[in-house]
């Protein structure tokens, strides 16, 4: 073989050993060029979702009860139906007289939605598991599954359920003040408050897709009912965080929790002054 001959060998095998290294490592490239960025964690353990409330600063004006009603789709139930059956109240004010077991949080008008509690009794009743506490400790409802035979309204020492007596109804029949976020509660279920979860949902995917994380001030004012208090007495938070304002509210001497011996680990904080 000539020498010209062999150089044009060498030359031709360069060029096929260095086509083959583009090829094998083009895909690699691609794959580098294509994968997402790694999720952003937290690190924290499961979250432990709850709710401070300050006595000393509630006003007793019952702008939590209106704004749970409408961000939840709770119908007016109207004066007729009133008389025959119990209004449905997420969040209610229940009114404790002066005396008769109310030296623990004083007197007056008291907001009160589901405790969450730790270990719900309610959830233990349930014979097809309509109601069950999720990973983030918010016990929830599963209005589908929900067969109305009321067990969990007897088990919980709150009264924290209501039974829907009748299909929603709204006067006029208008029903466009409609949170499309929350589904509506069919006649013969069990309903209960859920701390709007679809909000705690909806900006947990925000940050999720923003591939940030959520500040605990993010949190605070995140349900209806703490958006809307004037005085900013209602905090939520996650207590699984130690340093939340909601963990720094629940280790405060001034916190109580209502019926904390029944050993159900209520979830929901209470504030006032030492007297």
């Amino acid at each position: 073989m000539s020498e010209q001959d062999r150089k044009g060998s060498t030359r031709r095998e360069a060029l096929a050993l260095t086509a083959a290294a583009g090829v094998a490592l083009a895909p690699t490239a691609r794959a580098e060029e294509k994968s997402p960025p790694a999720p952003v964690t937290s690190g924290r353990p499961p979250h432990r979702f709850g709710m401070a409330i300050d006595l000393d600063r509630c006003l007793r004006c019952q702008a939590c009860v209106v704004a749970c009603a409408a961000e939840n789709n709770t119908p007016p139930l109207g004066r007729q139906e009133a008389k025959r059956s119990r209004p449905i109240h997420w969040m209610d004010m229940l009114v404790i007289p002066a005396a008769g077991g109310a030296a623990a949080l004083g007197h007056g008008a008291l907001p009160v939605p589901c405790m969450h509690c730790e270990n719900p009794a309610c959830v233990q009743v349930c014979p097809v598991g309509a109601t069950y506490r999720a990973d983030d400790g918010v016990v929830a409802q599963i209005w589908d599954r929900c067969i109305g035979c009321r067990y969990c309204m007897i088990a919980c020492p709150y009264s924290r359920r209501y039974y829907n007596w009748s299909p929603p109804a709204w006067p006029g029949g208008d029903p466009s003040s409609v949170n499309p976020d929350v589904a509506l509660r069919p006649a013969g279920v069990v309903e209960k408050c859920t701390l709007c979860h679809h909000r705690i949902r909806a900006r947990y995917e925000r940050a999720r897709l923003d591939e940030e994380l959520v500040a605990d001030v993010d949190l605070q004012r995140l349900p209806a009912c703490a958006a809307t208090c004037p005085t900013e007495a209602i905090t939520f938070g996650d207590l699984a965080d130690p340093r939340s304002a909601l963990s720094a509210l629940a280790a405060s001497p001034r916190a109580t929790r209502l019926l904390e011996h029944l050993g159900t680990g209520p979830r929901i904080f209470y504030l006032q002054g030492r007297r």
